[in-house]
Parts: structure tokens; C-alpha cells; sequence
């Protein structure tokens, strides 16, 4: 009976199983055959050398566009935290009816009704130097003239991060609010806990799923974007997902295929140092 139940479990598996092999397994797999492939001007051929890789962490321009990679992830992760917590926070325990809470999170969903694409350039004509934000800042008196790192800096760039980003910290966050039992919260208050004090000591402690969940899904996301640090620095910034698209344009796939991977590598060590923090299966 038992291993009629397996037969069955496997049977009904078969079908996910093949779709992940088949469109997640085998191209990661030729990624990773590729990357050590060899190159030259005008043509690809099969090899096994690692030439692709020496090349990779040889060179100090690797090491910077990582750094900034990284630091364009953790500052968009920091501020994308900011917002996601408040506003689950706020939907979560002070919003009591729960269709106003339905309209209100189908509210912050409306963004996504449009393409990253469209609401990433729509930054362009507000912090450009003849932009909205300038001009209203001049007629405001409060500068002299247009202030030109709003674009094609880094500032747009966790701008346009952050803006594209911060619904998927708010969802899991909001998730897992809502789960929390509320007469949690008001035996903390029963028992002289100040708003703060219950804040940090109930409510993060049983949000860190969420927040985990949320951490990934924004790390991974920011980690292999690339267009936007194209579009809203001017082309004058780079990231790994930048590297690679300047290798692939160059037609430079071995070279192109060991940054993935190395890009790759990083993001599996980045996400099982967050799940050693907290166990997101009670979560999922």
C-alpha cells in the first residue's frame, strides 16, 4: 500500500519535474558547458579550458561592477524593507475592515497593471534636468538651479529599483501579518509593553518569514537586473546583469555564460545564508 502511495506521489510529480528539466535544468546546464567554451573575434568553439574564468577574476573591473551590484541590492533592499513593512504593518493592524484592506492592497497592486519598462522611463521626464522635480524645486525657491544627479546617477537607479521592487516585500510581509494572532499583540499591551516594545519583540520576531521571503525576492530580482541600470544611469553604470548583456551584444557567449555562472553561484550562497536565519517552509 505504501509504496502504491509513492508510485502515485511520483506519478503525479512527472509532470513539474519534466518542465523543470526541461526549461530550468538542461539550459543552466548548457550555461555552465558553454562558459567553458572558447572564443574568438569572429567565431565560437567547443573546449574545455578556463580561460573564460581566469579571465573573469582577473580582471579588477569584475570586482567593481560586483561590488556594485551588491550595493545597488542592499540599498534597495533596505529601503524596499522600510516601505514594505510599513505599509503591511499599517494594512495589517490598523485598517479593520477587511474589504478596505482588499481595496488598499489591490490599490498598491495597480503599478503592475503597466510594464517595468513603461514605469521605469517615466522617471526620465520627472528627474531630467528640464523635469518636474527641477522645475518645481526652482519655482519653489529652493535651488538656483537644476540639480543633475536626480538622473542618470545612482539615485535613479535605487529610485527606479525601489519603485519597481517594493510590492513584492509588501505581499509576504502582508501575508505573514495577517496570520499573527491579534490577542498576541494584546496581551503584550495587557502586560505593559509600550508600541515600540511589542513591535519588536511580537510582531518582527513572527514577520521574519515574510521579511525572508521578501529579502529573496527582492535580492535575486535587483542582483540580475539589467536594464534598468542601463536606462536610469545614462549607460554610464554597470552591474553583472550589464556585463552580461555587453558580452552577449559583443557576441562573446563563453565569456558571457562564466559570468552567469559565477553570478549565479552568488545568488544560491546569498539566499542559503538568509534561510539559515529563519525556516520559510511554515511560510510556504
Amino acid at each position: 500500500m505504501g509504496k502504491s502511495r509513492d508510485s502515485i506521489a511520483y506519478f503525479q510529480a512527472a509532470p513539474l519535474m519534466a518542465v523543470l528539466l526541461a526549461f530550468l535544468v538542461v539550459p543552466i546546464g548548457m550555461i555552465f558547458v558553454v562558459s567553458f567554451w572558447g572564443a574568438t573575434e569572429f567565431s565560437i568553439y567547443p573546449a574545455f579550458q578556463l580561460d573564460n574564468y581566469a579571465f573573469l577574476f582577473s580582471s579588477p573591473v569584475t570586482y567593481k561592477v560586483f561590488f556594485a551590484t551588491f550595493k545597488y541590492a542592499f540599498i534597495t533592499w533596505v529601503f524596499t524593507l522600510s516601505i514594505g513593512f510599513t505599509v503591511a504593518y499599517f494594512l495589517a493592524f490598523h485598517v479593520r475592515s477587511q474589504s478596505m484592506q482588499t481595496a488598499l492592497f489591490l490599490l498598491c497592486t495597480i503599478p503592475f497593471l503597466t510594464s517595468n519598462i513603461i514605469r521605469m522611463i517615466s522617471w526620465i521626464p520627472f528627474l531630467g534636468r528640464n523635469g518636474i522635480a527641477n522645475q518645481t524645486l526652482i519655482s519653489w525657491g529652493v535651488i538656483d538651479e537644476p540639480l543633475e544627479w536626480l538622473l542618470y546617477s545612482d539615485f535613479s537607479v535605487i529610485l527606479a529599483f525601489v519603485h519597481l521592487y517594493t510590492l513584492f516585500m509588501v505581499v509576504p510581509i502582508f501575508n505573514t501579518m495577517m496570520r499573527i494572532d491579534k490577542s498576541l499583540v494584546e496581551a503584550a499591551y495587557d502586560n505593559g509593553a509600550s508600541g515600540l516594545q511589542t513591535l519588536w519583540h511580537v510582531i518582527v520576531p513572527l514577520t521574519k518569514p515574510g521579511i525572508m521571503i521578501g529579502t529573496i525576492f527582492v535580492v535575486t530580482l535587483v542582483m540580475g537586473d539589467f536594464i534598468t541600470v542601463r536606462f536610469m544611469s545614462g549607460s554610464q553604470k554597470a552591474n553583472v546583469g550589464r556585463l552580461i548583456s555587453n558580452d552577449i551584444a559583443l557576441l562573446q557567449y563563453p565569456s558571457a555564460a562564466a559570468t552567469a555562472v559565477v553570478l549565479l553561484c552568488t545568488v544560491l550562497i546569498v539566499i542559503g545564508v538568509l534561510l539559515r536565519f529563519v525556516n520559510i517552509r511554515k511560510e510556504l
